[in-house]
């Protein structure tokens, strides 16, 4: 009776402090409840830098202290399409008061469209969006982009509102290499999640062999989407090497340069040291 091999551990990857997870959840469910075990376990596989996405004000308000001792987590800061329904003027004022009390805050996000779950009409979905996307342009701050079966939209808001050439990053890149290359043209970085390593994703590769490293971050959307060969799994930074692995191997690159690389580019668009 044969056994199953086991699976390889992030440690064993040996990547080398400076890598980043430009988008992570922590402080949702049980990791929030172990965090301070979660964040030494990225620590010991290569992670120096994490940006904390706070799905609202509220979100905010109750966690940021979670992370008062941990000076490698930034925070990003927005109301998500899902609660967009809930965006209102005092809301979108509570944002920008954080943004100016609050140096930790670097970035206005996720915010953007979904229509898959449709849990906010399509077009409160898109005032909401448009009014966060004024703040961030008022206060010259990089916004972080949700997109779901919403590309074409999510695009015309974006230029409608004058975001070419403006840092904007798109999170949890899905799409193809059509996709990729129009991003690329806008002046935009794309960050990969874990779902590049799964085995029907053959269009995300495509996509990321157009990609140019100096617009790549990548990141985990932990919990969710945990790259192979933890896939089903609660996902969480120290996981994140085994999506730089597959990357760099479809780039043909060294993968600890890649990583490197990563970690420099999420800490040169989100203005972190």
């Amino acid at each position: 009776m044969s056994r199953k091999k086991p699976r390889p551990l992030p440690q064993e990857l040996n990547l080398p402090p400076g890598g980043a997870d430009s988008h992570v959840h922590l402080d949702m469910g049980s990791l929030a409840g172990s965090l301070e075990q979660v964040l030494a376990r990225s620590e010991s596989c290569g992670i120096s830098t994490l940006g904390n996405v706070f799905q609202g004000p509220a979100a905010y308000r109750q966690n940021k202290d979670l992370f008062t001792d941990h000076e490698q987590v930034f925070f990003i800061l927005g109301v998500h399409p899902h609660e967009a329904r809930t965006f209102n003027q005092d809301m979108g004022s509570e944002i920008i008061e954080a943004f100016k009390q609050d140096h930790k805050i670097k970035a206005v996000g996720e915010i953007g469209l979904d229509f898959f779950y449709d849990l906010s009409s399509p077009e409160v979905q898109e005032k909401a969006f448009r009014a966060q996307l004024e703040a961030a342009r008022q206060m010259d701050m990089p916004v972080v982009i949700h997109s779901r079966e919403a590309y074409k939209k999510t695009v015309e808001v974006l230029t409608d509102m004058g975001f070419r050439d403006r840092a904007v990053l798109w999170h949890c890149f899905g799409q193809g290499a059509e996709q990729a290359g129009e991003i690329l043209s806008f002046g935009w970085h794309i960050s990969v999640p874990g779902s590049v390593t799964y085995k029907k994703n053959d269009a995300l590769r495509q996509a990321v062999k157009i990609i140019d490293p100096a617009r790549l971050l990548i990141e985990t959307d932990c919990p969710f989407l945990a790259p192979e060969p933890y896939r089903g799994k609660e996902n969480e930074p120290a996981l994140l090497g085994f999506t730089a692995l597959k990357i760099a191997q479809i780039m043909d690159m060294d993968v600890a340069e890649l990583w490197l690389k990563c970690g420099d580019n999420c800490r040169d668009f989100f203005n972190v040291s």
